[in-house]
């Protein structure tokens, strides 16, 4: 299970969430590469990104095994059970159809792998969720087809996932979450 405790930035919220990961690792979404250099050095990584732009830049500076490659969540291009555990930080939230490329992640984890998230989401305080809810359309157009309002802990459970472990940050902007595949 991942670290617990308050943690103000993204990258120490990566190397929290990271630290405990083990064995054939997905990580969808992986831009730039932001997260690569958080993963300890004993993991096998397969990173993905919908961008080849994006993906083209990640560079790794850890002796990880790492494989760079450009993939669609919605239709990931592995066999059935292959990695041990996924990652997606800050992805969920623009991907088109969340559920179809959270059941996709499913489809690739083995049973009882897991699934690390970092995601903004839809707060729960409803005077915030309005706002959000308020702002999404302007938000949607400049942030490039990012959602400031998904309820991905939701859509997390409807593709179903079990979550273990939830951590609540900023007015329940940020969530972190650990699922697992059930058998």
């Amino acid at each position: 299970m991942c670290r617990t405790g308050y943690v103000p930035f993204f990258g120490d919220w990566r190397s929290a969430l990271l630290s405990d990961v083990r064995g054939f690792v997905l990580e969808v979404g992986a831009g730039s590469g932001p997260n690569l250099d958080h993963y300890p050095a004993d993991v096998s990584l397969v990173a993905t990104e919908f961008n080849e732009e994006s993906i083209a830049q990640a560079k790794p500076k850890t002796s990880a095994c790492i494989r760079l490659a450009s993939a669609d969540i919605e239709h990931l291009a592995f066999p059935d059970n292959t990695f041990d555990v996924a990652v997606a930080t800050l992805v969920f939230c623009s991907v088109e159809q969340p559920v179809d490329g959270l059941r996709e992640v499913q489809r690739v984890l083995k049973p009882g792998g897991k699934f690390y998230l970092i995601e903004h989401v839809r707060s729960h305080h409803t005077w915030l969720a309005r706002l959000q809810d308020k702002l999404n359309s302007r938000w949607y157009r400049w942030a490039e087809g990012c959602n400031l309002n998904r309820d991905t802990e939701a859509n997390v459970r409807a593709a179903g996932f079990e979550i273990t472990y939830l951590s609540i940050r900023y007015f329940g902007l940020i969530k972190t979450m650990v699922a697992c595949k059930l058998q």
